[in-house]
């Protein structure tokens, strides 16, 4: 995205972690947060940029510039800083730079709403662990006591257009013989056709 004479100003026209000069940095906006305001964006490099956005941060010996870019004074710098250190904290000079930080809460928890929220999401999966959607059509992997009707759903039960109950990964719903029944995804594996 572009960067902002503001952002270029308060960067001095380098990177924010790395303080690479660099011509065309970019303004990246810290998740979940937006570039709606200059103030949740950092000025990267494009090195930064790339490795951020591919989630690579195998190249611990590049990310060592975090133990200066932490101690900045723009709270979106010190939740992207922290972010990549807590990424990497197995190494021993990462794991250094967080416990010597003192960050405000608001700043930590801006760092790791990302992850939390991608936590919270609930995924339903088969029996096998393939995601299950609304609308996808599933097989019965065994004999299933339908609980207030009075038959077995069998084996091998084709059950058409799923849902899935969005405040439990263990559950989806389905019509078998004209009644709208829960079902345990352990107990159904996806249909590819």
């Amino acid at each position: 995205m572009a960067i902002t004479n503001q952002l270029k100003e308060r960067s001095n026209n380098s990177c924010e972690l790395c303080s690479e000069q660099d011509e065309n940095l970019m303004a990246y906006a810290v998740p979940p947060r937006t570039n709606d305001s200059t103030d949740n964006e950092v000025a990267l490099c494009n090195n930064c940029f790339s490795q951020i956005s591919q989630s690579n941060y195998s190249d611990t010996n590049h990310w060592r510039c975090l133990t200066g870019s932490i101690w900045s004074e723009a709270p979106a710098v010190q939740a992207l800083s922290y972010k990549i250190l807590s990424k990497i904290k197995t190494e021993d000079w990462a794991a250094e730079a967080l416990e010597s930080v003192a960050l405000e809460e608001s700043v930590i928890n801006w760092a790791n709403a990302e992850d939390e929220i991608a936590a919270a999401k609930v995924v339903h999966k088969d029996a096998y662990g393939i995601e299950l959607a609304s609308g996808d059509t599933v097989i019965l992997t065994q004999n299933l006591n339908v609980k207030g009707a009075n038959f077995i759903a069998p084996k091998g039960t084709i059950v058409r257009k799923i849902k899935v109950v969005p405040d439990n990964a263990e559950q989806v719903e389905g019509k078998i013989e004209g009644d709208t029944i829960v079902i345990l995804t352990k107990f159904v594996r996806k249909s590819t056709v």
